[in-house]
């Protein structure tokens, strides 16, 4: 029913407090990532989120191309480890239950 929209992730250490603080967070939330960072920014949402948390990934919107994709934070990464992310992405996930 509720979300919190964070934008960008800060880089180095201010993203592992940033992951840390976002952990706890029950309500789902909103990013952006670009596609050179999405596969090390799942990988931080498996060590900070775990593995099993929903979420979902889409690209281009409102484009020709848009796509979205829809799994757990390791289903993601294993998708995104055998096809290269292109586009610019929204990342939503699931809060903390």
């Amino acid at each position: 029913d509720k979300f919190v929209f964070e934008g960008f992730l800060p880089v180095k250490k201010g993203r592992q407090t940033r992951l840390t603080f976002l952990a706890e967070e029950t309500r789902t939330i909103i990013f952006y990532e670009s596609p050179h960072k999405l596969l090390k920014t799942l990988t931080h949402f498996a060590e900070y989120f775990g593995e099993d948390r929903p979420i979902s990934v889409s690209r281009e919107l409102t484009k020709l191309y848009e796509e979205t994709i829809r799994g757990t934070v390791s289903e993601l990464i294993q998708h995104f480890t055998t096809k290269a992310p292109k586009g610019e992405f929204v990342v939503v996930v699931g809060g903390k239950k």
